[in-house]
């Protein structure tokens, strides 16, 4: 074999064993930054907020889309197990998938990060047209902190300002459909997830904003339907916070469907090497064809 041939099969065999190292990186067709140049010049780059558009097959795209909301106790981000693996998957259901980068910590803390997620959800009904989306089919997922952030988005909303210079900001921030992964939920109870709280809140936050933060207070009758997926024996952030959640929409008659896993430790993700906690994903396929979300 020729130096030349050598070379060529050399590269092809490094791509081909990069992307089989990356699989995130297989699928992703758009990544652009939430916020336009003027509004976002002050935060660093490193923290920028971004979204990461997955695109499904067009021969099974459905029209609806979910933006995805990584957990982390809004310090990091569990971009890989809770972001792009799960776009992947609802891609899979012919769902356009978009993994937010929002941004937390102590130099970010509320209401930004519910900025970020409001923005986002905005700019997924703006773009509905160029991602052959429909706007009312446009729900949220979010993992433990992550899904704190869903549900906050799922009960902090308006229908945008129609006087707007900004096309985005004249969109519904109401999210249509929530999924939410062993989800923080509350801020006062003793089971809430102690440095979620810290680092959205602070030290020592008013108690009526740590009440207006725990999201089983906010739920009204116009709070989106909500899937709910939880291990009883989750011990950084406890069942209860889903069942607390659960509870508070099922009084306010807002559809909603849990499934509680007897051994299901926090952060398992799409859990592939477990046969019983991976089906939760096709659980919530099934909920979502039954609301015709996937026709």
């Amino acid at each position: 074999m020729n130096a030349f041939k050598r070379t060529i099969l050399t590269g092809f065999s490094l791509c081909i064993g990069f992307m089989q190292l990356n699989p995130s990186l297989l699928h992703a067709q758009h990544t652009q930054d939430l916020w336009p140049e003027a509004q976002g010049s002050e935060i660093p780059e490193a923290d920028k907020p971004t979204l990461t558009v997955y695109f499904p097959e067009k021969e099974i795209a459905n029209e609806s889309a979910v933006i995805i909301l990584p957990g982390g106790g809004y310090t990091n981000l569990a971009m890989e197990k809770e972001g792009y693996r799960v776009a992947e998957r609802f891609n899979r259901m012919g769902i356009t998938a978009v993994v937010l980068k929002y941004r937390r910590g102590v130099n970010y803390r509320h209401p930004v990060p519910l900025m970020d997620a409001q923005r986002a959800i905005r700019t997924v009904r703006h773009h509905a047209v160029q991602w052959n989306i429909d706007p009312n089919r446009t729900g949220i997922l979010g993992f433990s902190a992550g899904g704190h952030l869903a549900s906050t988005a799922g009960t902090f909303f308006d229908d945008g300002d129609s006087g707007s210079p900004d096309e985005i900001e004249q969109q519904s921030s109401r999210p249509d459909f929530m999924i939410l992964v062993y989800p923080v939920i509350s801020m006062v109870e003793d089971y809430t997830h102690a440095g979620s709280r810290f680092h959205l809140l602070g030290e020592d936050p008013d108690p009526a904003l740590l009440d207006s933060m725990s999201s089983d207070t906010r739920v009204t009758a116009q709070t989106p339907p909500a899937f709910l997926i939880h291990g009883t024996n989750d011990q950084a952030v406890p069942v209860e916070n889903s069942l607390s959640f659960y509870r508070a929409l099922k009084n306010a008659n807002v559809p909603v469907e849990m499934h509680l896993y007897e051994n299901g430790p926090h952060g398992f993700g799409l859990a592939p090497d477990n046969p019983l906690l991976s089906g939760w994903p096709g659980l919530c396929e099934t909920w979502l064809r039954n609301r015709g979300l996937l026709d």
